[in-house]
């Protein structure tokens, strides 16, 4: 089967492990997140464009930004760029309550039918700017941001809980890195660089 090939051979073999995220990305059907001509290649480690000069993430990309957050069941959580609506898929199957700001609009309503056609459970969406993040629903026990800024948004710290963790690739078109912000016994977050990725910039 070609999803336990991808969770075989290109995110367990590059060392993620947990079990919860490793059942969730066999559990979610990449192929109905990719336009129908790429569904040949939703199994492959890679990015595919999905329109509008947006792409959804490689495989092990969800999946390490996955295991970063430590995405209890119940817990709530933030995404920012909802593209394709994989990621959401992935953090319902955790059993996340998400919610997932997309600034546009023809994305956000495409995420919408490929989550009706995967079974995928309600999440509360919206259109808005994903650096501003959500505050009405704060505090967040995590934050997943599937674009590039180039410098944290003060906000989405902001609506972080005090054990809550944010996972953020930062850079410009040249050079980007992961960073997860982990909780801290004194009640402050502690930034962790993982590795050099490449994602959309966000807007």
């Amino acid at each position: 089967m070609q999803r336990e090939r991808m969770v075989r051979d290109t995110i367990q073999a590059r060392g993620v492990h947990d079990p919860r995220v490793l059942q969730a990305m066999r559990q979610v059907p990449r192929h109905l997140f990719v336009p129908p001509a790429l569904r040949a290649s939703a199994y492959d480690d890679t990015p595919l464009p999905i329109g509008h000069e947006q792409t959804i993430s490689q495989p092990y990309i969800v999946a390490l930004m996955s295991e970063l957050a430590e995405i209890g069941h119940g817990r709530c959580v933030l995404e920012i760029g909802t593209g394709s609506g994989y990621q959401t898929a992935v953090l319902t199957a955790l059993g996340a309550e998400v919610y997932t700001l997309e600034t546009r609009p023809e994305l956000l309503e495409a995420a919408r039918r490929s989550w009706s056609d995967a079974g995928v459970p309600p999440v509360q969406f919206r259109v808005g700017d994903g650096r501003l993040g959500w505050p009405e629903a704060a505090p967040f026990d995590a934050i997943l941001v599937g674009a590039a800024a180039t410098s944290v948004p003060p906000a989405l710290l902001e609506q972080l809980h005090p054990d809550g963790r944010l996972v953020v690739p930062v850079g410009n078109d040249d050079v980007q890195e992961l960073w997860v912000f982990e909780p801290t016994p004194w009640g402050e977050h502690r930034r962790r660089t993982v590795c050099r990725v490449l994602f959309v910039p966000l807007m």
